[in-house]
Formats: C-alpha cells, structure tokens, sequence
C-alpha cells in the first residue's frame, strides 16, 4: 500500500497500564499519533500523568467529551453536552491549547446522533477543530484480529483516520504488529487529517457537517 496515509487516533483513554505501553510501542516506532481523552479519566493524578507524558512524547492531545455517554444530537439537555465539552476542556488546561475535539460516535457512528446545531455553533465560538473519522476496526470487539481489519481499510482509501483504544482490552497487545505490518505496506503516518474530516478548524467552518448535525 504504498503512498497510503495514516493519521492513528487514540480515543477513549488514558488508561493507566495500558497507555504507558502504548506511547513505549510508539515510540520504538518513531511514529506520533493523536490521544483523545475522556475527561473522567484525567480527573485524577494517575491520568493527569499520562496526558503530561502524552505531551512530552511529541503526540497531539484532544478533547473526547467529560464521560463518553452523551449523544449530542439526540441529547434533550444541552446544557448537559456543553459540559461535556467544558469540564474536559479545562482538565486539560495549557496541555489542550490546540482545543482538538472529537465527539462521541456511540460505537463509531456518523449521524445526526452525534452532533447538535448547540454543540456545533459553541465549538466554532471557542475556536476549536474537530475531527471525525474514516476508519473503525472494532478493536475493543475483535482484540486480537483488528489490525487486519485496520489494514483492509486503509488498503481501501487514500487517507485513512483510524481509531483505537487504549483500554484494557488486550487489543493493544497488537498495536507493535499491526504498526510493524503497515510499515511492510509502506504507509505513511501522519499527525495532521484530510480536511474532509475536520468540519471545524479554529473554530471556523471547513466542510459541510449536515449529515451529522441535528436542530438540537
């Protein structure tokens, strides 16, 4: 697959005991890739840890909502999904200047589910960039055969924005593989994303975003 580009995401952690071999793998492999982080699980010392270490090791650090449970779209409370954004945000800090968000998919999914006129129009306000995906290889389902899905679907486009977790699943036992096996392929891993994935940058509007934006 050569000429084929790779952003790698992180979603859903830190997680200690596991995000700490991750960001070793990573390293060993001089690849850089982007974390987003659950807000719950760096409102704490352990996470804050990690987020500072993320840092440090060269990796971009985004914002994946306060607990990873509300649907924007479909969420009647608004005030409730702002917080989503916000108590994160300020966790975060000096380390989340760059003001990365990713919202929460529900199990990867793009649809007016995932984002409201509410949400949207405060992300444009604050200035930040949010970035979707085109790649779900359902680690947390398949631990041990996800880098064979990942792989058919980078073969399968251009740019490819894969998602993974590091949760402790046992899917990132075979992240040093699946790396190893698309350096073989002759990818090419990248830390920015195709602009068809980022509807919002710096708050202002890229791409149109209809498909996933209710009147909420």
């Amino acid at each position: 697959m050569p000429g084929k580009k790779v952003s790698l995401t992180f979603d859903n952690g830190p997680t200690p005991g596991v995000t700490e071999a991750v960001l070793d793998t990573l390293s060993r492999h001089g690849i850089a890739a982007t974390f987003f982080v659950v807000g719950e699980n760096i409102d704490n010392p352990a996470g804050r840890a990690l987020i500072d270490r993320i840092v440090a090791d060269g990796h971009r650090l985004g914002n994946h909502t306060y607990t990873h449970t509300v649907l924007f779209g479909a969420e009647p409370d608004q005030a409730k999904v702002i917080g989503e954004i916000e108590r994160t945000q300020a966790l975060l800090g000096d380390l989340g200047s760059e003001r990365l968000f990713r919202p929460y998919g529900g199990g990867g999914h793009l649809d007016k589910r995932v984002m409201s006129r509410t949400a949207y129009e405060y992300l444009s306000a604050n200035g930040y960039t949010m970035v979707l995906w085109n790649s779900i290889p359902e680690d947390w389902l398949n631990p041990d055969g996800w880098p064979d899905t990942a792989r058919a679907q980078i073969a399968a486009q251009e740019w490819t924005v894969t998602v993974i977790h590091d949760l402790p699943t046992g899917a990132m036992e075979s992240l040093d593989r699946f790396l190893l096996a698309a350096r073989e392929d002759g990818v090419e891993f990248r830390t920015d994303f195709p602009g068809e994935l980022v509807p919002l940058v710096a708050g202002e509007r890229k791409v149109a975003i209809e498909a996933i934006l209710s009147e909420r």
